[in-house]
């Protein structure tokens, strides 16, 4: 049977193991930072450990302050690594607290008061537990099955930190010369081998989900305007009915290619740029915006009524056709003709509405261009609008 000793050991050398296989994922993927930050947390834990272990056979001030120090450390960066992956601040705010409660500890352990120096660090361990628990309930945008995970791990450690520190005041072990050995030690010492082990697993899966996470949203989204992309609408409407109260819009800018040609591609980026800004104000609820491809956009419009739906394409066309692109020539405007599309209550499918839209679209370039043209699903014929969308 192991000894406290060779127990403790036993948990520095798991914890480097962990920490190793953290590093090593940093190294494949450099942009996580946060798992680089629960590495050197988890390291700064394994050395306290084995600090603790040689205090328990040559007990010097030095090192335990050292012991001390270290521990509140690696807690505290494990709550910087918490607030990197959750993208809080959290870790600033906890700064100082946490710095004057060090200050606090290396001063009683250096006045003979170790024991007391213990409570200390494990009540700032404890709370900074606890912070990390409330930083994930607080964010809102993960499922029960993690933050369950969460709250076991951090508030299993917190519990047994606070029996470790509860255990030392009842018996008024301010002075203690040695690690202390208690039955609350034994069970704290139990309790961080599993909760190592699985703040490793835990790190890796928000790793993996992370990452999952952002090759969607790649996937999904137009690089240039940051619009949601075929695919997307594919993806989220392919199943949809479109009843009468939604419309799909279907945009074109204007003589996009004379634009290219004459002021230079990087100029018609930044057009393309300008109008997804343009269609990105004006949605609200039940409007949602795509970029096709090229210079084709859609827009999806639920809950509104005709009158309202030509009003959101007026006043896209109109603040488009004020937008002005400085170039090397000299300003450019540029204005977008629309063909739109209204469902009906025989639940049109997402292939029957574009098909009418990119119709009706064509018929507004056909006319004129800077203008917008209603599909009439009755006759097949169009109806164009009276006015032009940029005077």
């Amino acid at each position: 049977m192991l000894d406290f000793g060779s127990l403790l050991l036993a948990t520095a050398l798991s914890g480097a193991c962990l920490s190793g296989t953290l590093l090593a994922i940093w190294l494949t993927a450099r942009q996580a930072r946060f798992v680089f930050t629960m590495a050197a947390g988890i390291l700064l834990l394994v050395v306290h450990v084995i600090g603790f272990w040689q205090y328990g056979r040559n007990a010097s001030p030095w090192l335990g302050q050292l012991t001390l120090t270290l521990l509140v450390a690696g807690f505290f960066v494990i709550l910087c690594s918490t607030a990197q992956y959750l993208d809080k601040g959290w870790h600033r705010i906890a700064a100082a607290p946490v710095l004057a409660a060090v200050v606090l500890i290396t001063a009683v352990t250096a006045s003979g008061y170790d024991g007391l120096g213990f409570v200390l660090a494990y009540s700032t361990v404890t709370a900074l537990l606890i912070v990390i628990t409330v930083m994930f309930w607080a964010a809102g945008e993960y499922d029960r099955r993690i933050l369950a995970a969460v709250t076991l791990l951090a508030g299993s450690a917190a519990v047994s930190f606070t029996l470790c520190a509860l255990v030392l005041v009842l018996d008024g072990q301010w002075s203690l010369g040695t690690v202390p050995k208690n039955w609350a030690e034994d069970l704290n010492t139990a309790v961080v081998v599993a909760c190592m082990t699985a703040l490793g697993a835990l790190t890796i899966s928000l790793h993996h989900l992370r990452t999952q996470r952002e090759l969607t949203v790649q996937t999904l989204t137009d690089p240039l305007t940051g619009l949601l992309n075929r695919r997307a609408l594919t993806m989220f409407h392919g199943d949809t009915r479109f009843g009468s109260t939604t419309a799909l819009a279907m945009f074109d800018l204007d003589h996009f290619k004379r634009t290219n040609d004459v002021f230079g591609h990087a100029a018609g980026d930044t057009v393309l740029q300008r109008f997804a800004d343009v269609v990105r104000n004006h949605a609200q609820d039940g409007v949602e915006c795509f970029r096709l491809g090229g210079e084709e956009f859609a827009v999806i419009m639920s809950g509104v009524a005709p009158d309202e739906a030509h009003g959101i394409l007026r006043s896209i066309g109109g603040s488009f056709g004020a937008e002005i692109v400085v170039t090397r020539l000299g300003p450019l405007r540029s204005t977008v003709s629309v063909g739109i599309c209204f469902g009906d209550d025989g639940a049109m499918t997402l292939d029957e509405m574009l098909t009418a839209a990119d119709a009706a679209l064509y018929a507004a370039k056909r006319a004129g261009r800077n203008r917008a043209v209603t599909a009439d699903m009755t006759g097949g014929a169009t109806t164009y609008e009276p006015a032009r969308l940029f005077a």
